[in-house]
């Protein structure tokens, strides 16, 4: 059981709407279980200002940390003293820890990537691997470069080619603009960094490729069940999200999280079945 103290860390996920975030269910559980003197809740201000308040609150050292979520992920990486690499990546930030008045910004969505396929795809290796991004946004971006530095070679798909060409200027080299879905014919690894269903044609990928998605509702996405239905390895944003948790937990409660079946807990809460 968690307990709470006068020494209790308070945490949070803040965020407009915030109500439909896992991030409590998560958070608390880790809490409960390794019976840590903390508490996580939900902060929705109602504008740029509300979040601005918050962040001085955490300055004043009345909050530990919090997750940050749309649409205050740019203005946390504004807000803070120090910024991580993986954050300077992204432009934005997922994560504010506070200490003694300095504020300090990290993004661990390219971490919840990697988790994510470690726990489902375990077979995939990175290094000299062909991934296909499907989107040319912040989440693209943020995935991209652990991706990177794993050793893969990235291929990005997008419906505007300015914006994949964008980014692929940004991020360097190994990445290139793909020209059309005949990209998927080599690809090890796909993964839809898209807020809607793609709509690509999965009987191009080789049987050995990983397909992932980004999105966790529904758990298996109509993209992912295309890809079951061929009988390929699917990562779901479910083991995304908890990856990207663990680092939150880490900075706001100086610890790591207590291990747990956490997918289990979330999936109980989401009615999923296993």
């Amino acid at each position: 059981m968690s307990r709470i103290t006068g020494a209790v860390r308070v945490g949070g996920v803040v965020g407009q709407p915030v109500n439909h975030s896992l991030s409590p269910v998560i958070h608390n559980a880790w809490l409960e279980a390794g019976g840590i003197d903390g508490a996580y809740v939900a902060f929705a201000p109602k504008d740029a200002d509300g979040f601005a308040a918050l962040v001085a609150a955490g300055r004043a050292g009345l909050i530990a940390g919090v997750n940050v979520t749309a649409p205050f992920k740019e203005q946390a990486f504004a807000s803070a003293d120090k910024v991580s690499k993986a954050a300077k990546l992204v432009s934005s930030a997922n994560i504010l820890a506070f200490h003694d008045g300095q504020v300090l910004a990290d993004s661990s969505d390219g971490a919840g990537v990697l988790y994510a396929l470690a726990e489902q795809a375990p077979a995939l290796s990175l290094n000299s691997a062909h991934v296909v991004m499907l989107g040319a946004g912040g989440a693209s971006r943020a995935a991209a470069g652990v991706l990177l530095q794993g050793g893969a070679r990235l291929s990005i798909l997008n419906r505007t080619r300015q914006r994949a060409a964008d980014l692929a200027a940004d991020l360097g080299a190994g990445v290139s603009v793909a020209e059309d879905e005949g990209v998927l014919e080599t690809a090890d690894l796909v993964i839809n960094a898209l807020s809607v269903p793609p709509q690509i044609d999965l009987s191009r990928l080789k049987i050995q490729a990983v397909v992932m998605d980004m999105t966790y509702r529904p758990l298996v996405t109509p993209f992912l069940q295309a890809a079951r239905d061929r009988g390929l390895t699917i990562v779901d944003g479910l083991a995304m999200l908890i990856g990207q948790a663990g680092a939150g937990f880490e900075a706001i409660y100086g610890q790591k999280p207590p291990v747990m079946d956490m997918r289990s807990v979330l999936m109980a809460h989401l009615g999923e079945a296993q």
